[in-house]
């Protein structure tokens, strides 16, 4: 789901919370806001409330490496940013109110440690992001293009950076850098205005050098309240240095069991310094440290180790926790708005947050503590799988879980393995249905219809369609493997088992297919990959195994293919890569390196599909979750593509009855033809194929776009705002209303994609008690708490909506109740007869009705389908225009201006027309003010133009000022009266965001 394609995601995440062991964690300067990094890749954002409580609000999808560091990219309150770096060089640049990717980019090296840095030039203030990790420099980038600008660099003993400090100087215009490098060697820069504006990648070499002996620093820390002093805290002893010449002042060494991972000042006279095993102590300088004190550097170079400090207390001191997989992540922050907190926050591997709120002399309890799996424990009612309703248990209240999943859209149907060695077939719409929508198939016992296959002895790990990759292999073949070391095929149509593959010896984690420009006999083949390091080529056609390459001493991590000298590439953990020929099935070599020329990716073709359900999960042991992507632009072509192939009685022509006698004339003769051949096998043989072929569609007739459209449109409907209409759409339109919050996604830049996750509706609640000033329930949010997300929520949603609704308001059948929704239209026969044509023992053809009774009906629409076309076009005109009133200004968030811009002209008609009707009307709404902050905001980002536009009501006069380095940006004076169409349309054109 990539490109320019309007898509929408929703999620059902089921009852079990995904796997979330935190590598990194950040707070917001506002404490309005908690993330977390972990180890698989995600970001997760939790709000916090004013009584320190942390609900987990999204997930954040777009690295796939473990999150190194986490830092804020911004100084603004109304946009608040984010950069993140995972441990393969991986930035991304995110949105925390909305979880939208600006911008993503990837190095060749990788960062531990990211600070922001931000400067004034003239008016206008820039931010740097000063990066350190494994390379003996600090790179400097721009905040918010996250290019690389210039570099720190070391004369004197080069080497690798361990931790940084920026330290501000508020009486001079020169900023100081401290750093230490893994030898215990301590750098100096000074950054003045000049350097920060630099941009020609020339390195900047440090000013200071000085050996301090810190090996294996773990972080350093700036004294602010009395900015004279330095915290270095090394594993085995942390050190308090004059932050003027970097003298010793205080030196506590660590106990001989663990050792020290990071630290801060909670006060001028208090530090506090933390273990790995996720205890904090916090110590009471010295004296001699305090330069407030007469004492104060009276321990200079007397001794190298003074005397330990006294212990104030300790906090998470828990002798009986549990084993973690990973030390907690432990940050003390310090707020520097009210209400000015001192929060000590840790992360687990458990996806665990635990909070305290430092006081000042006191101990103190746990202010707040939860994980992901307690959250989600909470819910009422609880968040549902994609097949929870055919996966309950007897006496148990946890569902069978999924663990593999495949999604048809051929078929519409979703196959679901799960860990009792099951598979289970259904209607992917259908089941959508169940979890998130009200309707009588609530009171239905097994709902959908469905099929299920059993044949593995335990948990299904994989589950593969070859024919939805390509078309060479058999429709009828689906593929499993298992923990049982089974690799299965099963007759899709029919449920059979057809057969068992037993050769690897683990159970089965990969089933590939190879290219298409492999040898015949590979080309029938599956790719099965197992746990015991083994690889197979199994022959669907052959039935039996032509390949097992099993000498692979690490795990398989990659298979690529090198079709054209017939070999199979193995990538192992350990770097090692091996190279068979497939057809033999002999080692041809084994490399310790990866050759490039050999990996030759086999990367899946994207289909416009109008839904795709994909499976997910965050780590190998999690269930599935299942992600609805809604493409909207292929929902309407579809829509219009089923609409063309109905006939239409009410606009029959003469010449167009004409071509259909003409066309009943054709088929009748190639009937007479067949009946005169006397060939009752191969009849026979035909209709067979058929049963089969309709045996898979026998669970359940449906028409599955507008079952699709109908699920699409029911999820983004706000309900509750104008009860008559909802009474349309429940009656006259077969809308259904959900019966709980559904928990949404948004697509942004580079396919990264925010999740939200089911406990949102907690933090949505709260913001808008917050901002209405009373106590909301669940029931005011369901249908349309959405719109109250944030701004690209709800454009993405809007423009859906009224597109869709615009769709189907031109409809025949716009509707979806009625015969039309049990299938699909086809097409009349054609002339000289084709495979679906009618056979012996048939009537009459009866695909095209008689055309000269509906010619006598005039061309007038029926009754009910011009309520339905009254009933979307207030649908729409609902969801354009009265939304704001509707809802409040308090609960809802207008869409973003850019985002309609860069649609107003999109490829697809109808979401070219609602981007248009949308942008239009939202500038009416924002009013005079409004506009003109917008062109304000909007001018450093047009090009160099000088014109005149004038028109025959008001001239708009166009304007060149200089704004940033004597660049000239175009200005619109006058439009903000009178708007004109054209004068946008010229603006968006030109808009280079």
């Amino acid at each position: 789901m990539s490109g320019n394609n309007l898509v929408l995601p929703i999620v059902l995440w089921g009852r079990t919370a995904p796997t979330h062991c935190i590598s990194s964690l950040l707070v917001l300067d506002d404490c309005s806001a908690v993330i977390t990094g972990c180890h698989d890749g995600q970001i997760c954002l939790w709000d916090m409330t004013p009584e320190l409580q942390v609900p987990p609000r999204a997930m954040l999808f777009g690295h796939t490496s473990s999150i190194t560091c986490l830092a804020k990219a911004n100084a603004c309150t109304d946009k608040q940013y984010i950069v993140s770096a995972s441990e393969n060089g991986e930035m991304c640049l995110w949105d925390v109110n909305d979880g939208r990717c600006i911008e993503f980019s990837k190095l060749a090296c990788a960062h531990t440690d990211i600070q922001f840095y931000q400067f004034t030039i003239g008016t206008q203030r820039e931010g740097r992001l000063l990066c350190n990790g494994h390379y003996p420099e600090v790179l400097v980038l721009d905040a918010s293009s996250l290019e690389v600008l210039y570099s720190l660099v070391s004369k004197i003993s080069p080497d690798w950076i361990s931790a940084m400090s920026i330290i501000r100087s508020h009486r001079t215009q020169e900023d100081t850098v401290v750093a230490v490098s893994v030898t215990g060697i301590l750098k100096v820069w000074i950054i003045t205005a000049e350097v920060s504006r630099m941009q020609d990648l020339d390195p900047v070499f440090e000013e200071e050098s000085k050996p301090i002996q810190c090996q294996n620093c773990q972080s350093i820390s700036f004294c602010h309240f009395t900015q004279n002093s330095l915290l270095v805290v090394c594993s085995k002893y942390w050190r308090v240095f004059d932050a003027g010449d970097y003298s010793l002042l205080c030196s506590v060494p660590s106990e001989a069991d663990q050792g020290w991972t990071g630290g801060d000042f909670i006060s001028a006279d208090k530090v506090i310094v933390w273990t790995e095993d996720g205890c904090s102590y916090i110590y009471k300088l010295p004296p001699s440290c305090l330069s407030a004190s007469e004492h104060f550097r009276s321990d200079v170079g007397k001794t190298r180790e003074g005397a330990v400090p006294p212990l104030i207390y300790k906090i998470a001191d828990q002798p009986d926790k549990k084993l973690l997989i990973c030390p907690p992540v432990t940050r003390f922050f310090f707020s520097r708005r009210e209400p000015f907190h001192k929060l000590l926050i840790q992360g687990d591997s458990e996806g665990r947050l635990s909070m305290w709120n430092v006081p000042d002399s006191t101990p103190l309890p746990v202010s707040c503590t939860l994980s992901l799996q307690e959250s989600f424990d909470g819910l009422m009612p609880v968040s549902s799988g994609i097949i929870d309703q055919l996966s309950a248990q007897p006496g148990k209240e946890q569902p069978i879980k999924v663990t593999a999943s495949v999604y048809i859209p051929a078929q519409g149907r979703l196959v679901c393995g799960r860990e009792d060695g099951s598979i289970i077939l259904v209607p992917a719409t259908q089941t959508a249905i169940v979890q998130l929508l009200q309707g009588e198939h609530m009171l239905r016992r097994g709902w959908p219809p469905h099929r299920t296959l059993r044949g593995h002895r335990n948990k299904v790990t994989c589950v593969l369609y070859p024919y939805q990759v390509s078309p060479r292999y058999d429709q009828r073949a689906l593929v499993s493997g298992g923990v049982d070391f089974s690799v299965i095929v099963w007759d899709i149509f029919t449920g059979e088992m057809k057969h068992i593959f037993c050769v690897h010896g683990g159970e089965i984690t990969q089933l590939l297919v190879p290219p298409e420009n492999c040898s015949t006999r590979v080309q029938h083949c599956v790719c099965s990959v197992a746990s015991d390091h083994s690889v197979g080529l199994l022959s669907l056609k052959e039935r039996k195994c032509i390949m097992l390459a099993s000498r692979h001493l690490f795990p398989i991590q990659v298979i690529k293919w090198r079709p054209a000298d017939d070999y199979l590439v193995v990538g192992c953990s350990d770097g090692s890569v091996y190279v068979w020929q497939m057809d033999t099935g002999t080692p041809y070599l084994n490399l310790l390196c990866v050759l490039y020329y050999v990996l030759q990716g086999n990367l899946p073709k994207y289909s416009h599909n109008a839904l795709v359900v994909q499976a997910m999960k965050t780590n190998v042991s999690d269930p599935d979750m299942h992600v609805l992507f809604f493409d909207v632009e292929a929902v309407i072509i579809q829509l219009l593509t089923e609409e063309a192939q109905r006939p239409n009685p009410t606009l029959v022509s003469p010449r167009a009855c004409t071509r259909i006698f003409k066309q009943v004339k054709e088929t009748m003769k190639e009937t007479i033809k067949e009946h005169l051949l006397d060939d009752d096998e191969e009849e026979e043989e035909e209709q067979r194929r058929r049963e089969e072929k309709s045996k898979s569609l026998s669970l359940l007739e449906y028409n599955l776009t507008m079952d699709t459209a109908k699920l699409f449109m029911s999820c983004l409907h706000a309900w509750g705002l104008n009860q008559q209409l909802d009474l349309i759409c429940l009656e006259r339109l077969g809308m259904l209303r959900p019966h709980c919050p559904i928990s949404f996604g948004l697509i942004s830049r580079g396919g990264h994609m925010s999740l939200m996750l089911p406990t949102f509706k907690e933090s949505l609640l709260r913001k808008l008690s917050v901002a209405t000033g009373r106590k909301l329930t669940l029931s005011d949010i369901v249908g349309k708490g959405t719109y109250g997300l944030s701004r690209a929520v709800t454009t993405q949603h809007l423009l859906s909506v009224i597109s869709l609704a615009n769709t189907l308001m031109g409809m025949t059948n716009a509707t979806f109740v009625g015969e039309h929704m049990k299938k699909a239209p086809t097409r009349p026969p054609r002339p000289g007869g084709t495979p679906e044509s009618p056979r012996r023992g048939s009537s009459a053809p009866q695909s095209s009705p008689p055309p000269q009774a509906h010619i006598k009906q005039g061309l007038a629409f029926p009754v009910s389908t011009l309520f339905c076309v009254e009933g979307w076009s207030q649908l729409a005109a609902m969801h354009c225009v009265m939304l704001p009133d509707l809802l409040g200004l308090d609960k809802y968030r207008p869409p973003l201006l850019e985002m309609l811009a860069r649609r107003w002209q999109d490829r697809c008609l109808e979401v070219r027309e609602a981007a248009q009707a949308l942008l239009l009307a939202e500038l009416r709404r924002i009013g005079v003010s409004g506009r003109k902050d917008t062109i304000d905001l909007w001018a450093p980002y047009l090009p160099q133009y000088v014109d005149t536009v004038s028109s025959r009501e008001s001239p708009t006069k166009v304007k060149c000022v200089n704004i940033v380095n004597g660049v000239n940006f175009l200005i619109l004076i006058n439009p903000y009266e009178h708007l004109e169409e054209a004068s946008w349309c010229f603006m968006s054109s030109r808009l280079s965001l």
